[in-house]
């Protein structure tokens, strides 16, 4: 296994950014041993992150729960609201 120089693991303490893409990216697939120990560490000190992955799969939890309800059929978005995003969505790109 790979060794990890010490400022390699300053960077990944510090690293919010890369911390939420791996707890993301853990709930939707398998991730590295590497990134695995990039993310404990991580988590030991960032108090912010803990509390975002534990949202997180909370929210991930209550989505999955929603649309495998036999009423998830019945779910859908006003044709108007869909619209009034498409527009926003559009303005946004237009923008950049």
């Amino acid at each position: 296994m790979m060794e990890m120089e010490e400022n390699e693991i300053t960077k990944i303490a510090y690293n919010c950014r890369k911390a939420t893409f791996l707890i993301e990216k853990k709930q939707i697939s398998t991730i590295t041993l590497r990134e695995k120990l990039e993310l404990k560490i991580h988590l030991a000190g960032c108090s912010v992150c803990m509390l975002y992955e534990k949202q997180s799969r909370l929210i991930n939890n209550m989505v999955k729960d929603l649309f495998s309800s036999p009423d998830s059929r019945e779910i859908r978005l006003d044709e108007s609201f869909k619209k009034e995003l498409q527009a926003q969505i559009e303005k946004k790109l237009n923008n950049n």
